[in-house]
């Protein structure tokens, strides 16, 4: 859908989704979200999920509710936020200057946003920068630049598509001398269970997009304009532009391998995509449902006896030994899905324990359990108990655990709490009780400089 197909962007009032935002009690009865509901169920199903368990009976509804606010832009039209924020100012009738207006470079940096990866449905990270070079006497109250970048972040997109639409809708709607948008866009690179279960980080990519006098890239108004970004730390050399050498395939669910797939699992996630008002048989959509299906499945329900390296963990006991001695295992990486939102997190969890000395810990033994707990559809509170039961008889039963992770439904969901992180911590034995311990071992985590958590803003 192009920026100016405002045809269908109607308002639909009648939807339930007033000025953005959706209206609950109208919301839960419309077609679109018992579709969506209905599809969540057999996607939880072909996970062997139990749909009725409490954790997971209202996730249906959560997960439907996330996706259409997460796609409301495709029922907002532009002009409903610009005609109403044009404001006169006068600027240069004669003499030397760029344009009208106030007469210069206007740029406003630094707008988060996250939108729906088209390739996967995973959500990714947004920031975005605009210049414009006002005309006619008139410019745009700013804060228009993140409501109209917000129109088109909530759909389905990818960055080149994004920095395209919304340069454009706001050359159109009001029709300065220019525009030049840089989006700095961040795509979480997650793991395949089968092959290595390890946090891959995040696909970065920057792109942009320029009309009217911003058209020619390599002119020296744009180079102003990305001076002004370079204040703030923007590395745009990592720039790719209109007129550059554009990352086609920037997410990394593309590269995947396609496996055999359940044609109910794969018809659900067509029937998601038509319930947000999209057509699953455009070709940037064509893919996705198997791309989707591949990421899910790394969340199986699978329920076999856990055995790691070696170590059968149901019945080992350790006796008790003098001369304990700390030891700590920080900054094993993990991901996991949040069960309420079908959503990933994502981060690192630390590990301390007293044994005695000489103690052959296996650092090993330590990831594979971190990986067991969080490759299920999990919640923060509970893997980080589980690791710390887990570890328990292995250590002789003096443990403590702290998982640190960046949670996507904190940005994609309406909430938007960019670069928000969440901390759990579990103590067993000897920490349960000794303050002065769990201090030791956290000034170990400080001391490490342990890996740094961010959810939404990983430039």
């Amino acid at each position: 859908m192009g920026a100016l197909d405002e045809g269908c962007l109607s308002l639909e009032i009648e939807t339930g989704i007033k000025n953005g935002f959706i209206e609950l009690a109208a919301f839960e009865h419309q077609p679109e979200t018992i579709a969506i509901q209905d599809a969540v169920k057999l996607l939880l199903q072909g996970l062997h999920e139990d749909v009725n368990r409490e954790g997971i009976k209202k996730t249906p509804f959560r997960v439907a509710k996330a996706l259409r606010e997460g796609t409301r832009g495709y029922k907002l039209k532009v002009k409903e936020f610009v005609q109403s924020a044009l404001f006169p100012e006068a600027g240069l009738d004669e003499g030397v200057g760029q344009a009208g207006g106030v007469g210069g470079l206007v740029v406003v940096r630094d707008l988060d946003h996250y939108s729906y990866c088209e390739s996967c449905l995973l959500p990714f990270h947004v920031r975005c920068h605009v210049g414009y070079v006002p005309s006619e006497q008139r410019v745009l109250g700013l804060s228009k630049f993140s409501r109209v970048a917000d129109v088109f972040a909530k759909r389905l997109q990818e960055p080149q598509r994004l920095a395209d639409d919304i340069c454009s809708a706001l050359q159109h709607w009001v029709k300065p001398s220019g525009v030049a948008v840089v989006l700095q866009c961040s795509h979480v690179h997650f793991p395949c269970l089968e092959v290595d279960s390890s946090h891959h980080g995040f696909v970065k990519l920057m792109v942009s997009s320029g009309s009217g006098v911003f058209e020619d890239e390599g002119s020296s108004l744009w180079g102003e304009f990305l001076s002004f970004l370079k204040f703030k730390r923007v590395k745009t050399q990592a720039l790719r532009g209109t007129n550059g050498s554009v990352m086609k395939e920037w997410c990394p669910s593309v590269k995947t391998s396609s496996e055999e797939e359940d044609p109910e699992m794969v018809s659900a996630v067509v029937s998601i995509l038509k319930s947000l008002g999209e057509d699953p048989s455009r070709e940037g959509l064509i893919a996705t449902p198997s791309r989707f299906l591949k990421w899910m499945m790394n969340f199986q329900n699978v329920n076999f006896e856990m055995k790691l390296n070696g170590v059968n963990v149901n019945g080992v006991k350790v006796k008790e030994k003098k001369n304990k001695k700390m030891y700590c295992e920080l900054n094993v990486p993990f991901w996991s899905m949040c069960e309420h939102h079908l959503l990933p997190f994502y981060g690192v969890v630390h590990i301390g324990y007293y044994c005695a000395e000489g103690y052959n810990h296996k650092p090993s033994l330590m990831k594979s359990i971190v990986h067991f707990y969080g490759f299920k559809l999990q919640v923060q509170e509970r893997m980080t108990r589980q690791i710390a039961e887990t570890l328990s008889p292995l250590v002789g039963g003096d443990v403590i655990v702290v998982a640190e992770a960046g949670h996507s439904c904190m940005v994609s969901r309406g909430i938007e709490k960019f670069g928000s992180s969440t901390a759990t911590i579990a103590v067993l034995g000897q920490f349960s009780n000794d303050s002065s311990a769990r201090a030791e071992f956290l000034d170990k985590i400080h001391a490490t400089a342990a890996l740094k958590v961010d959810a939404s803003s990983p430039f």
